[in-house]
């Protein structure tokens, strides 16, 4: 039985999964979406894929993975450019500290990157969720790249306080999947 939730419901969602641990929580975001009748994208980054399998996230969103900037996987078109057309929002759950400053000094290094860069902002909504240690959210240099993705047309989602991965306590948590869930609403 499909859940209801008329704001996603045959929705084209891109979900980023750049690497840090809270990877595994994704899966859960993948499913749940799924289960709102949304049809489900996901990119991921070679880190990423050191934390959580592309079979998971295949099995989930019944969709191949975009996980090389090299892969076609409809046809000869450039995926990134097929995928960026396609969207009607995209999510990076987690969006860590290198991916933040890939997209504020416009690099398009790998899959997430790539396809972000040819996402019209002004039309298509682009949430970064970050994700990672106390210390290194609280960085000057994260903070100015925040910052700067928020100038550019990013909608930086906040973080989740409490025990990290790495035994230390504070900011920089992946928010909830319903705080995620509710976030690609509110930006719907």
């Amino acid at each position: 039985m499909t859940s209801q939730l008329p704001a996603l419901d045959g929705k084209q969602i891109l979900i980023g999964i750049s690497g840090g641990i809270a990877c595994y929580k994704t899966a859960e975001l993948v499913s749940k979406l799924v289960q709102y009748n949304a049809s489900v994208h996901v990119i991921m980054t070679e880190a990423a894929k050191r934390f959580v399998a592309p079979l998971t996230f295949e099995s989930l969103s019944a969709q191949p993975v975009f996980d090389s900037k090299w892969k076609h996987i409809d046809g000869h078109a450039p995926q990134h450019i097929a995928l960026a057309e396609m969207a009607d929002i995209m999510l990076v759950a987690p969006c860590t500290m290198d991916m933040h400053a890939k997209l504020a000094n416009g690099f398009a290094d790998d899959p997430i990157s790539l396809v972000c860069s040819a996402i019209p902002l002004c039309k298509t909504p682009v949430l970064l969720a970050p994700s990672m240690n106390v210390t290194m959210l609280g960085q000057a240099s994260t903070q100015r790249n925040i910052q700067t993705n928020i100038k550019d047309g990013f909608t930086v989602l906040g973080t989740d306080e409490g025990w990290q991965a790495c035994r230390a306590e504070g900011d920089g948590r992946l928010l909830d999947t319903n705080s995620l869930v509710e976030a690609l609403v509110t930006a719907l």
